[in-house]
């Protein structure tokens, strides 16, 4: 598995290692190897770079789970650029908020997708705010030569304590709150959920769904550090989805809950397997029906792999493949590597016994702060450790179970 310490700087390593490994295919059978990723996302930081953007800019997007998502990923890292990856089922008053608490400079969108229209939504919102800029990118992105483009400033290339991302909690009770990660935080993240996966070069994981997601993200991430690929669909429609998945010989089906039914209910219809070659559905937060693990395991003989995460701290417990049955279908995982989980009672006294208490943790993938200072305060006690807000336990084999919620703390983000 590689080891650097930036986005940028794995794409390098990757494309060095293994330059022709496929590295992402979507529905329409396009593909990219790592060496044809690095170009094209080269290529588009140039033609961001011509149109204006630079290192220390913030820009949002709000794009689909496309191919060119994940090239401008890669591209504003290659620029040194602050990204906040926006939900796609944002709109007007959220993505406001948003746009506005960042200072973002640039707003990349679709010009309509699943039948909403962004362009007008995003015209609206430069109007109200003059500074923010707007790029519409319908599965393309500025071209430019790559000549125009300066080494990376060398604290951009190891200061692993500058922020890089902003990703947004869901709001819940409140309004969201912006967070701080930087590649270094995901990469820990990515790199506990690549040891606990197992993950190797031939793996293709089925990336469904929304990837301004930070668990969405990790992905990238993870094809870096491992070498797998990964499959790209951007919105599930059951049998399209289905086909294209087992077309590509998924072999990690994700993610969350309501995929791993719908393939249950799918395989039911079907005498032949549907993924010939997975070795494990990936994704189920602490809400994982048992009956469903036991089901995907007695129709596809394999393990259901959850876990706990939240935006703050992604990938903090994570199953693992050697995980008996019961421990798979009752717990949400053991701790990753160098993640440090505490549980406290109301009374601020530390639980031993095996009892409930809330959750807090330290851990190397751990944000950096909110954008609000004062929020960050808050959310850290006097040992340095972040109250998540839920409840849970810890058995003795050091599987965490995720039982509640604090009364009043909005809800943080499984793994899925």
């Amino acid at each position: 598995m590689l080891q650097g310490r930036t986005l940028w700087k794995l794409l390098e390593q990757r494309v060095n290692a293994t330059p022709d490994a496929l590295m992402m295919v979507d529905e329409d059978m396009r593909t990219l190897t790592f060496a044809e990723f690095w170009v094209e996302a080269e290529r588009a930081a140039a033609g961001l770079h011509s149109a204006g953007v630079r290192a220390g800019d913030v820009v949002s997007w709000q794009l689909p789970t496309w191919i060119e998502s994940m090239v401008l990923a890669a591209a504003l890292s290659r620029l040194g650029v602050l990204q906040n990856p926006i939900s796609p089922g944002c709109r007007d008053e959220e993505v406001a908020h948003i746009t506005t608490q960042s200072q973002s400079q640039l707003l990349v969108i679709p010009s309509v997708w699943e039948g909403f229209d962004y362009e007008q939504m995003a015209t609206e919102l430069a109007q109200a705010n003059g500074s923010l800029r707007l790029l519409i990118a319908d599965r393309a992105l500025p071209q430019g030569d790559i000549a125009v483009l300066d080494p990376l400033p060398e604290v951009l290339q190891e200061d692993t304590s500058a922020p890089s991302w902003i990703f947004y909690t869901s709001g819940g009770q409140g309004a969201s709150k912006g967070v701080l990660h930087s590649d270094a935080t995901l990469i820990a993240a990515a790199r506990a959920l690549s040891l606990r996966v197992g993950l190797i070069g031939r793996d293709r994981n089925s990336l469904v769904g929304e990837l301004s997601e930070i668990n969405s993200l990790l992905w990238l991430f993870a094809s870096l550090l491992s070498g797998c690929s990964n499959i790209l669909i951007d919105s599930f429609h059951l049998e399209e989805s289905i086909e294209v998945l087992s077309r590509e010989s998924v072999t990690l089906a994700g993610s969350g809950l309501a995929l791993h039914q719908a393939y249950v209910l799918s395989q039911r219809t079907v005498l032949h397997p549907l993924f010939g070659d997975v070795r494990a559905f990936v994704g189920g937060g602490p809400q994982k029906p048992a009956e469903l693990v036991e089901e995907v395991r007695a129709l596809f003989d394999v393990p259901v792999l959850g876990g706990y995460g939240i935006t703050e701290a992604p990938m903090l417990t994570v199953a693992d493949l050697s995980d008996s049955p019961r421990e798979l279908a009752e717990t949400d995982g053991k701790p990753a590597g160098g993640v440090e989980i505490r549980l406290v009672r109301a009374d601020n006294s530390i639980v031993i016994d095996g009892s409930e208490g809330e959750l807090r943790v330290r851990a190397p993938q751990m944000m950096l702060g909110y954008l609000d200072g004062a929020s960050t305060a808050e959310a850290f006690d006097d040992d340095g450790f972040f109250r998540t807000g839920d409840v849970g336990c810890i058995d003795d084999r050091g599987n965490l179970r995720v039982t509640g919620r604090l009364v009043g703390v909005e809800l943080n983000s499984p793994l899925h």
